[in-house]
Parts: C-alpha cells; sequence; structure tokens
C-alpha cells in the first residue's frame, strides 16, 4: 500500500473487527473505493495476518496502538523495485 487513510480507535471493547470494518465505511463514503487492506500494530493482532471478508489485516511496527492504516494493497509495477 503506498497511500491510505489513517483511522484510530483506542476503545478496548471494540472487537478489531468492527473497527477495520467502521473504517473501511469511512474510507469508501470519502474515496469511492473499497479498500482491501488494513496495517495495524502487532500488539493489536495476535498472529501475523487475519482475514476479515475482502480485507487483509496485516501487522506492521510503524503503526502506532489504536492506530488502522487502510487502503488499497497496490502492486508495484513489474521493474519498479
Amino acid at each position: 500500500m503506498f497511500t491510505g487513510m489513517m483511522w484510530f480507535d483506542n476503545d478496548p471493547k471494540t472487537p478489531l473487527t468492527v473497527k477495520v470494518h467502521q473504517a473501511a465505511d469511512y474510507y469508501h463514503s470519502k474515496y469511492g473505493r473499497l479498500p482491501d487492506l488494513c496495517l495495524v500494530n502487532p500488539k493489536m493482532l495476535p498472529e501475523h495476518e487475519a482475514h476479515d471478508g475482502k480485507i487483509l489485516i496485516r501487522s506492521a511496527r510503524a503503526v502506532l496502538p489504536g492506530h488502522l492504516w487502510i487502503g488499497v494493497d497496490e502492486k508495484l509495477p513489474t521493474g519498479a523495485d
């Protein structure tokens, strides 16, 4: 993901999947696209990654606890890496 939207929700009572769906709904209404990737702090996701419907939830140490970085997983063009 090259660009995305940062979402903050540190309510410990709200499950991660609910937070992801709320962020995805807002992302869709704001940008007109459905997100398919959400990066969260490893402390928020016990496993390395999870799948919630159409959104892949992956851990990333650069994301602060309570934050979700949500967007579209864009692949690099061939030869760009």
